[in-house]
C-alpha cells in the first residue's frame, strides 16, 4: 500500500485476571521482560466493545528483545473479566492461538516439560514441514512454538516473542481481504483441507478443516521492523461444524486473546484503504483527540481498530513516543524520523534498561 508502512506485529492483546501474576509467568517462561508502558487508566474510547461504558483497567505492554511482537497484558480492575461461554475449539471465530518463535523446537519443548508447563501434545510437523508444539499458559491461552529464523538481540533465552496467530474464520477468501490485501500476508505457504494429525491434540483438532498459512512476501519496513521480525497468519475454516465466536456475549478485554496489533505509519492513508476495501475503522483515537497523540503514560501514539469479516479485532498503532531509559527521562520521539528507516540497533537494544527483573 503506497503511503502506508506496516513494521510488523507490535503486540497481541491478552485479557487476564491479574496483570502482575500473568506477566510474572510470561517473564519466567517466555522471556517477556521489557516494560514499554504500564498504567492504570480508564478505557473510554472502546465503548462499542465494553458495553457502552468506560471501564477501568490495568495494562502493561511487554517485549522480549530477542525479537518478535510483544504482549499487551490487560486486566479489568472494577469488574470480573469473563471467560468464554463455551469450550473453544479449533475453527471457532477469533484468535485461537498465538504463534511464538524459539531457537530450537526440541530443546524448548523439553525445557518446558522439565518446568512442568502444560504441553498440549508432542512435537508435530505441519503441512509445510515445520516442527511445532502447543503449550497452554495457566489461564488456558494456547501458544504454538515454531523455530524462528530472525533474531534481534542475543540473550540467554530459548524463546523469542510473538510471530503471528492462528485465527478462525468462516470464509477464507473474504478474510484474505483483511489479512492479505491490508496486512500484507500475500503469499500462501500451504492451503489444505483435511483432518490434520499435527492438530489432533488440541481441542477440535480431530475435525475437518481448511487451513491456509500466509506470510508476507515483502520484507517489513519501518523503525521497529528488525525487532518485530517476520510473522505469519494461519486462517482456519471449519468444514464439519458451525463455529462459535470466541468473544460471543463478552467484552473486549475479557479473558483470552483480545486483538492482534500492528505497528504502522500512515494512519490517515490506511484509513482510506480500509474504507475502500469495506473494513472501516471502528475506533479512531485521532478523531477523539483531534489529531493529538493518545497518551499511555510512558508511551504515546495514535491507534485505531478494524474488524475482520467475523469480528476479530485488528489494532493499528502509529507510535509517537516510547521510553528508552525512563529513570533519566530518555524518551524516543518518532514523529521526526524517516518512517521507512529502521531504528539503529544500538538504540533499540537500549530498551534493555526497561527490563523488569524478578
Amino acid at each position: 500500500m503506497q503511503g502506508v508502512i506496516i513494521s510488523g506485529i507490535q503486540q497481541i492483546g491478552i485479557g487476564v485476571y491479574n496483570v502482575h501474576e500473568a506477566w510474572r509467568w510470561y517473564r519466567k517462561n517466555f522471556g517477556m521482560d521489557v516494560r514499554i508502558f504500564e498504567e492504570n487508566a480508564v478505557a473510554d474510547l472502546m465503548l462499542q466493545y465494553t458495553g457502552g461504558k468506560p471501564v477501568n483497567r490495568h495494562a502493561a505492554l511487554t517485549l522480549n528483545l530477542q525479537g518478535g511482537g510483544g504482549f499487551e497484558i490487560w486486566q479489568y480492575t472494577e469488574r470480573d473479566p469473563q471467560p468464554p461461554v463455551f469450550d473453544i475449539q479449533l475453527g471457532d471465530l477469533g484468535i485461537f492461538a498465538a504463534k511464538m518463535k524459539c531457537k530450537d523446537v526440541s530443546k524448548t519443548y523439553h525445557l518446558f516439560q522439565s518446568n512442568n508447563l502444560n504441553l498440549v501434545d508432542g512435537i508435530r510437523t505441519d503441512p509445510g514441514g515445520r516442527d511445532h508444539f502447543f503449550v497452554k499458559d495457566p489461564y488456558g491461552n494456547l501458544f504454538q512454538f515454531e523455530k524462528g529464523f530472525d533474531w534481534f538481540r542475543k540473550e540467554n533465552k530459548p524463546t523469542g516473542a510473538s510471530s503471528g496467530a492462528i485465527i478462525g474464520v468462516t470464509d477464507i477468501e473474504k478474510a484474505r481481504i483483511v489479512y492479505s490485501e491490508i496486512l500484507g500476508y500475500d503469499e500462501i505457504i500451504y492451503d489444505e483441507t483435511a483432518v490434520f494429525d499435527d492438530l489432533s491434540g488440541i481441542s477440535g483438532g480431530n475435525t475437518k478443516i481448511r487451513r491456509v498459512l500466509l506470510k508476507h512476501s515483502k520484507s517489513r519496513m519501518g523503525g521497529f521492523s528488525k525487532l518485530f521480525g517476520d510473522s505469519q497468519v494461519e486462517l482456519i475454516s471449519s468444514i464439519d461444524r458451525k463455529p462459535e465466536k470466541i468473544f460471543r456475549d463478552r467484552f473486549w478485554g475479557d479473558l483470552g486473546f483480545i486483538h492482534l496489533c500492528y505497528d504502522i505509519h500512515g494512519m490517515e492513508t490506511l484509513k482510506e484503504v480500509c474504507e475502500e476495501k469495506g473494513f472501516p475503522f471502528t475506533i479512531d483515537s485521532f478523531e477523539n483527540f483531534k489529531g493529538n497523540s493518545f497518551d499511555m503514560g510512558e508511551a504515546a501514539g495514535h491507534f485505531s481498530y478494524i474488524e475482520d469479516p467475523d469480528g476479530t479485532l485488528i489494532e493499528f498503532v502509529e507510535t509517537h513516543k516510547i521510553p528508552i531509559f525512563k529513570k533519566i527521562g530518555w524518551y524516543l520521539n518518532l514523529k521526526k524520523r524517516d518512517p521507512e528507516k529502521t531504528l539503529p540497533d544500538w538504540l533499540l537494544k537500549s530498551l534493555k534498561f526497561q527490563k523488569v527483573k524478578d
